[in-house]
């Protein structure tokens, strides 16, 4: 067998392959953050199609936490039951499922509040942001409790596995990059003291509950100065200490205008994931433009990473894996009712 349908244990979680859909925000809710049917379906439709790990898009651990209005929410106990309603179904269908906990940060363009973030710096002159509020200490606490309530939530709806977003330009990376986090207390300044958030609320979150904690990174922001990939290796290092199970690897995302962008080609972002694998040991997600099964099998095989995500790829085919795996002849991981089409 190929390593892209074999077996993965993450943690105490078993994976039936190694094609993971990574998180995409939909913005199909409505404005109680609560999962509607548009995202049963969605979802649904990759379990059928065979996907091994399904990691829920960006849901916000507060309200003004939002990218949109119409993002996903964990901040009230009342939105507990449409997600364990999904994992039932994801669970029935055959895939462990993930969720990515999430706080917009300045990028935040909900209508009623005023977003937050490390230094009252706008993301952009366009696209309707706003200039974010500078948090003070006692708010950095109540964002830490969020992300724990939340993470508390999500275990009590059935996930297997929590994610951490601290990548793409949201608030936990805007405490990373040294060009948007221009504090000057322990939140700032030094990369230790820069980190701290993100450490300390995967700290917290371990501490509570009792399942395997990955954390998506933006391994470089693309301009000069800013957060790099030598900055991710010391990150990955406090993560793997504290207990994280896996780094997912992508970039950019923290400016609207990015300076030392690559371009933008398949397995465009890899090589970040790899440079963290070799240099810590911590297991890896790669993702970025990775279209193929072949591209896949190259990761694995090189030992680039543990994991592959397919994001766009996953969006155009629900049924990418059947294709693989009529490929590879292992028919047993395509969805019985639909071997007649293989």
């Amino acid at each position: 067998m190929k390593q892209l349908l074999s077996s993965y244990q993450l943690g105490h979680v078993p994976l039936k392959n190694r094609v993971v859909m990574p998180p995409m925000c939909m913005y199909k809710a409505k404005e109680d953050g609560c999962i509607s049917d548009f995202h049963m379906c969605h979802y649904g439709a990759r379990a059928i199609g065979g996907v091994g790990l399904i990691i829920v898009e960006a849901t916000a651990v507060e309200a003004c936490g939002r990218i949109t209005d119409n993002d996903l929410g964990l901040w009230d106990d009342k939105q507990i039951a449409g997600h364990q309603k999904l994992n039932n179904i994801l669970h029935d269908l055959g895939s462990k499922t993930a969720i990515q906990l999430a706080h917009a940060g300045r990028k935040s363009l909900c209508k009623e509040s005023t977003p937050v973030a490390p230094s009252a710096l706008l993301f952009s002159e366009s696209g309707g942001f706003k200039k974010p509020h500078a948090l003070d200490i006692n708010e950095i606490e109540a964002i830490k409790t969020a992300f724990v309530k939340a993470a508390q939530r999500a275990l009590k709806a059935g996930y297997d596995i929590l994610e951490l977003h601290s990548a793409h330009g949201y608030l936990l990376c805007e405490f990373l990059s040294p060009l948007t986090n221009q504090r000057n207390d322990l939140y700032g300044g030094s990369l230790e003291n820069r980190c701290r958030l993100t450490l300390e609320i995967c700290e917290a979150i371990l501490h509570t509950i009792n399942a395997p904690l990955l954390v998506r990174i933006s391994a470089d922001e693309w301009m000069d100065k800013g957060w790099n990939i030598e900055d991710s290796i010391y990150l990955s290092h406090k993560l793997k200490d504290l207990g994280v199970a896996m780094a997912h690897v992508s970039a950019g995302g923290n400016h609207a205008v990015q300076t030392l962008m690559p371009e933008l080609k398949a397995l465009y972002q890899s090589d970040y994931a790899k440079k963290i694998t070799d240099s810590v040991a911590i297991p890896t997600i790669a993702v970025g433009m990775i279209t193929t099964a072949s591209e896949g099998e190259t990761l694995l095989e090189t030992k680039t990473c543990d994991l592959v995500a397919y994001g766009r790829e996953l969006l155009r085919n629900p049924n990418f894996v059947h294709h693989i795996a009529k490929a590879y002849d292992c028919k047993e991981q395509i969805e019985v009712s639909y071997l007649r089409a293989y």
